[in-house]
């Protein structure tokens, strides 16, 4: 399909995942974008909003369906109405599922004084557990899972701002994620670089408090002949790859520069790259720190 044919598609999102993982705030974000949005919508509704949307003649040419999955026929319900979508209009279809842990929704839970919606009467820990299990299979068919476990709610407005804004353009969204592998590793990464081979910040007494955004640290890890090397070398890397996803039709690359705690040397290095990325037309470039905050009161 000509690239043009392929950019004026109307979009759905379904957005779905674990109860109090953050689909309200996802929803919130993309209605700042201009998306049109429903909250708890029954699956079996979506074909008749599929056709809502071709009738609109471009007028509604981006929709996000908020759909709370609570049994094996809501998930069978979902796949047989978005394979109808697919086979019988030209819109682009994407699942968004949110996740977190066990421990961190629990403690979601206690904080809002909330009863989990499959467990009204029992421990929010057996609904968390049930609904988990309900929703594995929905999970591994998702086109993108975000862990909001260790995300403030700005953060996640963030995330998926930085996911979906590239819908109302061309360009291929590029962005620069920094991260602690003491972390873990950002489950919707593309391509994931490792910086702790180089010289740490951490180490140096009056450097430790700042993080990589700040001019003494950042000169720091540049300063350093691998350090400049290593950029020399991931820049080549990723001058090539990025316009072979475009033209791929991919709409987004994730790029994850991960150091130990995510706050001195991934950082610097992610902001390295999004200047030195930013500059071309064809891409839009994005820098988020997910960890260089943690430590802080």
């Amino acid at each position: 399909m000509p690239e043009q044919e392929q950019t004026s598609l109307a979009n759905l999102i379904i957005i779905t995942g674990m109860s109090g993982a953050g689909k309200s705030l996802a929803v919130r974000s993309l209605e700042d974008l201009g998306f049109f949005c429903v909250d708890n919508l029954p699956p079996v509704l979506i074909p008749k909003f599929a056709e809502l949307i071709e009738q609109s003649n471009g007028k509604i040419a981006k929709v996000a369906l908020v759909i709370d999955l609570r049994g094996r026929e809501f998930f069978t319900a979902l796949s047989e109405s978005l394979n109808f979508v697919k086979d019988h209009f030209t819109i682009h279809s994407e699942i968004l599922f949110l996740d977190a842990t066990d421990s961190v929704l629990v403690q979601r839970y206690k904080e809002s004084r909330r009863r989990h919606p499959l467990a009204p009467q029992g421990m929010p820990l057996d609904g968390i557990r049930l609904e988990r299990k309900m929703l594995e299979e929905l999970k591994h068919s998702a086109t993108q899972v975000v862990d909001t476990s260790n995300m403030k709610p700005a953060q996640l407005r963030e995330k998926i701002i930085s996911r979906f804004s590239h819908m109302e353009s061309s360009n291929l969204s590029v962005n620069i994620t920094s991260f602690g592998f003491k972390y873990g590793i950002p489950i919707d990464a593309d391509l994931v670089f490792d910086v702790r081979f180089l010289p740490n910040p951490h180490y140096i007494e009056q450097l430790r408090p700042h993080n990589g955004q700040d001019s003494d640290v950042y000169d720091y890890v540049m300063k350093w002949p691998e350090t400049q090397s290593f950029l020399t070398k991931l820049l080549d890397m990723l001058h090539f790859l990025i316009p072979q996803y475009h033209k791929e039709g991919k709409s987004q690359v994730i790029i994850g520069i991960g150091c130990t705690g995510g706050k001195h040397r991934s950082v610097a290095i992610a902001e390295y790259l999004g200047r030195m990325l930013g500059t071309s037309e064809t891409e839009t470039v994005r820098v988020s720190h997910r960890d260089s905050d943690r430590d802080r009161p």
